[in-house]
């Protein structure tokens, strides 16, 4: 999709919100449009989404599937959720049966179901953005344009998100979002479009791929298969230590930002692992020669069957090994 010398605004002798854009995202490619508010990015994105036409310049290739979530979702309609969905679904090419299965599937995965029957005005600001999003994916979108879409969401609506953005790419979509909540820093290799004065520019990427290091608590019995389960998805695996003994996490304390008594890597927080358990780190989104000493990057948790998930700090890349040469010790990994 292209943006060819783009220029917007509202009234005919008003300014010009957006100037001589030109923008190209291909498939497969996620942007995410920053700015101050006031500066363009809603404009630019229902530009994108076909919501608004350009005063000049064209808006090319856009793809004939197109999901648009607006940053609120205009619940002030005399709907059901589940009728809303499915009128939605028919409007959007579906036919009835392909249709009532997209609802399902999205109402069930939204965690909307017990929704389904409410009438749209009565839903909170964060069930009916869950809405908006679902209306935006019951037809497989080619482009998804996506305004503050995290804006009020549950804890698990919230996780969704970047799953579904994921899964748009993989099948060749292209993806656009805004989004100050700080929530985009986990699309590790978006492109980044920034919005001021009405002119879009794109900002430099920062040298090599990003990276996230993500510190991992398996069963020791477990560790072989669990390592072998990574490499296969494609991750690096940095070391593996054993811990004998050491405290069990518990869900409600918080993982400190500053050193631990335990003398973590590089002066990071040790991981709390149960006993008989072995920390594996790992690296995702570069190769091994990609690997820096001190990797920076976005952190992300890596979802293992029976696995505690662990944060490690980004400085444990260049860590050395652990020793396992002890009686029962895991074996080592390195790169």
């Amino acid at each position: 999709m292209r943006l060819d010398g783009v220029w917007l605004r509202y009234h005919r002798r008003g300014p010009w919100v957006l100037r001589q854009v030109d923008v190209a995202i291909g498939p497969g490619e996620v942007a995410i449009v920053l700015g101050r508010n006031g500066a363009g990015k809603s404009t630019l994105l229902q530009l994108a989404a076909g919501v608004l036409r350009p005063g000049r310049g064209r808006v090319a290739d856009r793809p004939a599937a197109t999901g648009w979530v607006p940053e609120r979702f205009p619940a002030d309609q005399p709907f059901t959720v589940g009728a809303y969905l499915s009128g939605m679904g028919r409007a959007a090419g579906l036919p009835g049966p392909a249709a009532d299965r997209a609802v399902r599937h999205w109402v069930e995965r939204l965690g909307l179901t017990r929704f389904h029957d409410v009438r749209l005005p009565r839903l909170s600001k964060g069930t009916a953005q869950k809405v908006g999003l679902a209306q935006a994916l019951l037809r497989p979108p080619g482009l998804l344009v996506l305004d503050e879409p995290w804006e009020g969401l549950d804890a698990s609506a919230r996780e969704a998100v970047p799953e579904i953005i994921g899964e748009v790419l993989a099948d060749g979509g292209t993806v656009l979002v805004s989004d100050h909540r700080g929530e985009t820093v986990r699309l590790p290799g978006a492109r980044h479009l920034s919005v001021t004065d009405g002119t879009v520019t794109e900002e430099a990427r920062s040298g090599g791929a990003a990276v996230a290091v993500v510190e991992l608590a398996v069963p020791a019995a477990g560790l072989a298969a669990a390592v072998a389960r990574l490499r296969a998805d494609g991750h690096q695996i940095l070391r593996v230590r054993e811990h004998a003994v050491a405290p069990p996490a518990t869900p409600s304390e918080p993982i400190s930002a500053g050193p631990s008594a335990a003398g973590g890597p590089g002066g990071a927080p040790a991981a709390e692992v149960p006993s008989g358990a072995s920390a594996l780190e790992v690296l995702e989104g570069a190769s091994a020669a990609e690997a820096p000493g001190g990797a920076s990057g976005t952190r992300s948790d890596t979802a293992l069957p029976g696995a505690q998930a662990r944060l490690g700090s980004p400085g444990h890349a260049g860590a050395e090994a652990g020793d396992s040469g002890r009686p029962g010790a895991a074996p080592e990994v390195t790169r």
